[in-house]
């Protein structure tokens, strides 16, 4: 089993901190106010165990990923998730 890595990725004109581990089926995890990718980190661990590719990302303008600079940027059109990169 190896341990959970982080790395960040541009995505919607920001960059976004996730972290991974395992390989398999994917599972995204994402966290409510106020948290963190940090909320999953028993899960995270469990589900790798369980031969799945889990990805808790912070959400945009939490822990580690940016946050948009301008207000019109946080409509719901904007908060949908590119997930190109999660191939």
């Amino acid at each position: 089993m190896t341990a959970i890595t982080h790395r960040s990725l541009e995505t919607n004109g920001i960059r976004m901190h996730i972290a991974e581990i395992g390989e398999g089926p994917l599972v995204l995890l994402l966290h409510g106010f106020p948290e963190s990718w940090y909320s999953w980190r028993h899960q995270l661990v469990a589900l790798a165990q369980e031969s799945y590719h889990v990805v808790a990302p912070d959400q945009r303008g939490y822990g580690q990923t940016e946050r948009p600079s301008h207000i019109e940027q946080y409509t719901q059109l904007h908060l949908g998730w590119r997930h190109h990169w999660l191939a």
